[in-house]
This record gives C-alpha cells, sequence and structure tokens, in this order.
C-alpha cells in the first residue's frame, strides 16, 4: 500500500476513533459529576494527552478500528484498559499539584 494511501487509512480509522473516545469521555464526565465538564473532556481526549500513548492519530485509528471490528462495547472497553488507567494518574498529579 502506497504511503499516503496508508496515511489517509489511518487517518480515516482515528476519525472514528476520536468520535468513540469523545462519546466515551462525555458519557463519563456526565455519569461521574453530572455536569458539562468542557475542560475535562479536553484533558481526556486532547492530541497532548493522546501523545504520552503513541502518535495520536495512531492510538485514535486503533480506537476506531476496535469500533468498527467489535463494536461500541469492545471499543469502550478497549478505553478503560488502554486510556483511562493515564487518563487517572495524570488527574490524581492534577489534583495534588492544585491544577
Amino acid at each position: 500500500m502506497p504511503k499516503s494511501t496508508h496515511r489517509e487509512r489511518i487517518l480515516q480509522e482515528a476519525w472514528i476513533g476520536d468520535a468513540v473516545l469523545s462519546l466515551y469521555a462525555r458519557s463519563k464526565i456526565l455519569r461521574e459529576s453530572g455536569r458539562v465538564e468542557g475542560q475535562r473532556l479536553v484533558l481526556m481526549t486532547s492530541n497532548q494527552f493522546l501523545s504520552a500513548l503513541g502518535e495520536p492519530s495512531e492510538v485514535e485509528a486503533e480506537l476506531g478500528r476496535a469500533y468498527q471490528e467489535r463494536g461500541l462495547e469492545s471499543a469502550f472497553a478497549w478505553i478503560e484498559e488502554r486510556i483511562i488507567p493515564l487518563f487517572n494518574k495524570q488527574e490524581a498529579n492534577r489534583l495534588r499539584k492544585g491544577k
């Protein structure tokens, strides 16, 4: 597969993964706080945060593939396993530092 075609496929899968991550994050935030918290959403879904896990588009593409191949429940489980532990660690650090 030519490099540009491969990159386009990654970006398409990442676009879906980004939507799944946003849905997960919004649901989690509302479930936990009962409020719309835009800043927390940004912290959980930003490329800056995702870069701690790998190249952000690649991370989102992997999530997009999980959703497309196995459905929403599996994609949410993927997030719980791979993304949420790091987010929780960073949240604890932010709280400890008072940010």
